[in-house]
């Protein structure tokens, strides 16, 4: 039994299969996914699990060399854009238009579907090394 980080061994296996310019997206209950992407469903209930925590949760844990979210967050939701901006000092993070964003979704290597409730509470992390 895991000590400490994250436990639920469907997410720990998928980030263990993770490698250098891998990526991973942390997206909010609404995002549609495609087939293809390994997906580890943690949706519960509405807004739990939230997305700020599972995304720092992640963080703990992976090497992350950037970072890519929808460019309508800024408009359409200021806590999602703090979040972003604390943890992506520019240029870390990359904004990009949510269709597009949605369509870099089918070629992750990961999908974490958390229970986040607020629009465009999404984001596509690219793995780094640690070296």
């Amino acid at each position: 039994m895991k000590r400490s980080g994250i436990l639920n061994r469907h997410l720990s296996a998928g980030i263990a299969l993770l490698g250098h310019t891998d990526t991973v997206m942390v997206c909010d209950a609404g995002l549609p996914i495609p087939d293809g992407p390994f997906v580890v469903d943690l949706a519960f209930t509405a807004g739990v699990p939230s997305f700020e925590r599972v995304l720092t949760g992640l963080l703990d844990e992976l090497v992350v060399e950037g970072a890519t979210a929808a460019r309508e967050v800024r408009d359409h939701n200021p806590g999602a854009t703090a979040l972003l901006d604390r943890l992506f000092p520019a240029p870390t993070l990359e904004l990009v238009p949510h269709e597009e964003l949605k369509a870099l979704t089918a070629r992750a290597r990961l999908v974490v579907r958390t229970g986040e409730a607020r629009p465009y509470a999404n984001v596509l992390l690219r793995c780094g090394v640690p070296f």
